[in-house]
């Protein structure tokens, strides 16, 4: 032991043996007074601050999320990156001279939800692909996403991911009838499809806009998740607007951004995707497509305002 009372000790007395951290101190022996030093603990290190901003965000979000996937299961894709299109007092602003959107939280209660839920599950469908032959090597491969009925005719809106591929469709309706389907036009870009049944006179639900939704009013998820829980309703706000994902398809694992997304923090999970995201009047306002599965709260929908072209082009052609 060293002489503690020199308060001036010479270097040969500074120097000490490392104490053996499983007799220390020994029998009889107290502490020395000065802190003791494990030489095997981590040494901490003070935070990174890094400067904030678009670039920034994504590549944290892009390095923290273990895997963000498209909401469809059998068709995942990963979510890599996120990142808000444009900077405050940008074209995503809402412009000021533009009608605010009526619907909020405010005076709304349960029965809202009820209401819509009614109204708008009958519409909802479940859509199941199969590919492959199950003679080849790699078997089957089923995939299970959500849809709904925009015109009585059977034209349904869905993501393109829900049925990319040679599969055959199979959609159920709500009613528990399950009737062929086909694909009648794609718009991979946007990530969204138009499927078609035989059929006349389907229950629809009415298609609203998405160019005037504020942040923070109530939302309203219909969907298939995991692909068994059908005509499953889950309520949120919309969290954001104007955001864009890049995905990387599970299989091909190729890269594709999608851009001016609703972010909403209704539960979306497997097999929600194509589902319709509602407003408090029941009317359609996106189109369910991505959850962040490293997180909570985090789901995103194609705003039905980019749907507009598809489901009128496939219907006359």
């Amino acid at each position: 032991m060293d002489d503690l009372t020199n308060p001036h000790p010479s270097p040969e007395s500074t120097s000490h043996p490392t104490p053996d951290p499983t007799i220390w101190p020994g029998p009889g022996e107290s502490p020395p007074p000065w802190p003791r030093i494990d030489p095997y603990a981590p040494v901490a290190t003070a935070p990174v601050e890094r400067p904030r901003g678009r670039r920034t965000v994504a590549l944290v979000l892009a390095g923290s999320l273990a895997a963000a996937t498209i909401a469809s299961a059998g068709t995942a894709a990963f979510v890599l990156g996120t990142r808000q299109d444009a900077a405050p007092g940008t074209a995503n602003q809402t412009s000021s001279t533009a009608t605010p959107s009526p619907i909020s939280l405010a005076g709304l209660d349960g029965s809202s939800v009820v209401n819509v839920a009614k109204a708008a599950s009958p519409a909802v469908v479940t859509i199941t692909t199969v590919t492959g032959s199950g003679n080849g090597p790699f078997g089957s491969a089923t995939g299970v996403g959500s849809g709904f009925i925009y015109d009585a005719g059977g034209w349904i809106l869905t993501n393109y991911h829900v049925v990319e591929g040679d599969g055959t469709l199979t959609v159920t309706l709500n009613d528990g009838r399950e009737l062929p389907g086909r694909v009648a036009s794609t718009d991979e870009a946007h990530d969204l499809a138009v499927v078609k049944i035989d059929g006349s006179g389907f229950p629809t639900i009415p298609i609203g806009s998405s160019a005037n939704l504020q942040v923070g009013q109530l939302v309203i998820a219909i969907g298939s998740p995991l692909g068994e829980f059908t005509d499953s309703v889950t309520t949120g706000i919309l969290s954001a607007t104007g955001r864009s994902v890049t995905v990387a398809d599970q299989a091909t694992r190729q890269r594709r951004t999608i851009t001016n997304l609703l972010q909403t923090d209704a539960a979306i999970n497997e097999g929600n995707s194509g589902g319709p995201l509602l407003d408090a009047r029941g009317q359609v306002v996106g189109l369910n497509s991505a959850t962040a599965s490293g997180a909570q709260g985090i789901g995103f929908a194609i705003p039905i305002d980019a749907a507009a072209s598809i489901m009128a082009s496939a219907m006359t052609h």
